[in-house]
């Protein structure tokens, strides 16, 4: 078990929930909001996506980034901030013409999905490292896509989490290792329960966590109800934990949950399991990440 535990929140996220719960927050400042309300429950890291004020909808404009970053920046807590760089990878085959996209799609190029992490350079980005069936479309992140991508991520020095939905990501993500697109010790994120990835069980992680380079940093998250259970299976095995609103609405069954309250929940989970948070000073030692003024710690 790790000493210092590292919880993610992620504040948001991309799916249709915000008709589900009145507490995901969908501007700008409500976001800011959250990841400054998740980080004085204990979160060292906030996972940002941003949406469209007006609809609520999946946004990937990076001056709705902007504006997030500056007003947690500019607050008087600290928290470690990792933009999603995931951008648009939905596919949904048109039913008149498989061969193109129907109503859903959504594709990004590897400069436009890193377009925000370059103009704002967070600490962290996450790098979605493969394609996979995710519910009734597909995400789509071709090899040489990721490649290009890295690549982008490396030259501007933010430290890329390494997404994981299945098995053989975690293979192609140590590809890019050897190759050199990634560096110092990797971090990796294991996104478990997705239909239909990789399963949210301890089998699962265990194989997983398993399959990493020794150096490697890495956390798990579970959706919906396996939220809880995969904070304290991750914590005995060794890894680092995420929680959110982007993953999982509810406190307990039937009770809507806050970013605050989940990362309090986490909190607890970790310090009965005998640890403790990290804080995002500490992090940023841990895992070699600059400062949030662009320098290196």
């Amino acid at each position: 078990m790790q000493k210092k535990v590292i919880i993610s929140c992620a504040i948001t996220g991309a799916g249709a929930t915000t008709d589900k719960s009145p507490h995901v927050p969908v501007t700008p400042k409500e976001i800011a909001d959250s990841a400054i309300e998740a980080a004085k429950a204990g979160a060292t890291i906030a996972h940002i996506h941003v949406r469209d004020p007006k609809t609520g909808e999946l946004s990937h404009d990076p001056e709705l980034f902007q504006e997030v970053v500056e007003r947690v920046r500019e607050s008087d807590t600290d928290v470690v901030l990792n933009i999603t760089a995931g951008g648009g990878g939905d596919w949904i085959p048109s039913n008149e013409d498989p061969t193109t996209g129907g109503p859903g799609t959504d594709i990004q190029t590897p400069e436009q999905r890193h377009e925000p992490v370059g103009k704002l350079l967070p600490e962290i980005c996450t790098l979605d490292c493969g394609s996979v069936n995710f519910g009734e479309q597909i995400y789509i992140s071709p090899t040489d896509w990721l490649r290009k991508q890295a690549r982008l991520i490396q030259q501007s020095g933010v430290k890329p989490e390494l997404e994981c939905f299945d098995t053989g990501q975690i293979r192609f993500a140590k590809q890019l290792i050897n190759e050199g697109l990634i560096d110092g010790d990797p971090m990796f994120q294991f996104c478990l329960g997705i239909p239909w990835g990789a399963e949210a069980d301890a089998e699962t992680m265990l194989y997983m966590r398993d399959k990493l380079p020794e150096n490697a940093n890495w956390a798990a998250f579970g959706i919906g109800r396996m939220q809880m259970p995969v904070v304290a299976q991750s914590i005995l095995l060794g890894g680092h934990v995420r929680v959110g609103l982007e993953d999982n609405l509810y406190l307990k069954k039937g009770v809507l949950a806050t970013n605050g309250q989940l990362v309090e929940k986490a909190v607890s989970i970790i310090e009965s399991l005998g640890s403790e948070p990290m804080t995002p000073q500490e992090a940023r030692a841990q895992l070699g990440l600059r400062n949030p003024h662009g320098k290196a710690d």
